[in-house]
C-alpha cells in the first residue's frame, strides 16, 4: 500500500519524459507559400507535449492525495515528487522555450544559424525550477501557504504555450509567440516567481472557511469565464490572477 502513491509519481515523471520526447522530436518544418517565400514552423505535434505535462499535473496531485488517503507520507516520497516535478514542469517547459525561441529566431535573415548562446536562457526555468523544490523539501513553515511560485503553476503555464499558438487567430498573439524578448522576459519572470519568497495561495488550510475559500473560488471562475471567452489564453490569465490574488491576500493580513 505505501508504494501506491510512489507509482502516480512515477507516472508523473513518465508523463514528463513522453512530454520532452514529442518536443524534440517536432524540430522545426521547412515550407514555402505561394509565392516561394520560406516558411519555418513548428509542427502541430508539440501540442501533445502540452497534454502530457496537463497528465502529469492531475498526476501530481493525486500522488500526495493518495498519500495523505492512505497515511502514508514519506520522506522517500516527498523527495521523488521533486524529481519527477523537475522533470515534467521544469525540463519540459524550457525545451518548448527552446523550441520557441528557435523559432522566433529562424523568422529572421540567418536566423537558422543562431548561436546556441541566445537558446541558453531557456533553460533558465528547469535550473529555478530545481532550486525551487529543493528549498520546499527543507522548509518546515510551507505547510500552509507556498514561499514563491509552486512549479507545477509554472509548467502549466508554459505548457499552455503551444496550444495557444497552435488555436489562435489574433495577430498579437502571434506576434507575441514569435518575437524572441517575448520568450526571454517570461522566463525570468517566471523564473524569479519561483525562487523568490513571495507569499503564495496552496490549497491547504487549517480549517476550511468560506474566507480562505474566496480566492480559489475568484480563480476557477476567472478560470471557467476566461476558457469560455478565450480558449487557452486563460491559462496565463489565471496565472497572473493568481500571483495578483496571492499578493493581494499577504498585503491584506499585513
Amino acid at each position: 500500500m505505501k508504494q501506491i502513491p510512489n507509482l502516480f509519481t512515477l507516472l508523473n515523471l513518465l508523463f514528463g519524459c513522453l512530454a520532452i520526447v514529442c518536443i524534440m522530436q517536432t524540430g522545426l518544418s521547412m515550407s514555402s507559400d505561394i509565392n516561394g517565400d520560406i516558411i519555418v514552423e513548428i509542427p502541430e505535434r508539440i501540442y501533445m507535449a502540452s497534454l502530457f505535462m496537463l497528465l502529469a499535473a492531475v498526476i501530481d496531485f493525486f500522488d500526495g492525495f493518495t498519500a495523505r488517503l492512505l497515511k502514508v507520507p514519506s520522506e522517500m516520497g516527498k523527495q521523488l515528487d521533486s524529481l519527477a516535478d523537475v522533470v515534467s514542469f521544469g525540463v519540459a517547459p524550457g525545451l518548448i522555450v527552446y523550441q520557441f525561441l528557435r523559432l522566433s529566431y529562424a523568422q529572421q535573415e540567418d536566423g537558422l544559424n543562431i548561436s546556441m548562446l541566445w537558446l541558453l536562457p531557456a533553460f533558465i526555468l528547469p535550473c529555478a525550477g530545481a532550486y525551487r523544490l529543493a528549498r520546499f523539501n527543507i522548509d518546515t513553515k510551507q505547510q500552509y501557504g507556498f514561499s514563491g511560485v509552486p512549479i507545477p503553476a509554472a509548467g502549466l503555464l508554459f505548457a499552455s504555450f503551444p496550444l495557444i499558438y497552435w488555436n489562435t487567430s489574433e495577430p498579437w498573439v502571434m506576434k507575441c509567440m514569435l518575437n524572441k524578448w517575448f520568450w526571454y522576459a517570461v522566463t525570468l519572470i517566471v523564473s524569479y516567481l519561483m525562487v523568490s519568497t513571495l507569499p503564495m495561495m496552496a490549497l491547504k488550510f487549517k480549517k476550511l472557511t468560506l474566507k480562505k475559500a474566496m480566492p480559489f473560488i475568484i480563480l476557477a471562475v476567472i478560470a471557467t469565464v476566461g476558457g469560455i471567452s478565450l480558449g487557452w489564453l486563460a491559462v496565463p490569465l489565471t496565472f497572473i490572477a493568481y500571483v495578483i490574488l496571492s499578493l493581494s491576500l499577504k498585503q491584506q493580513e499585513s
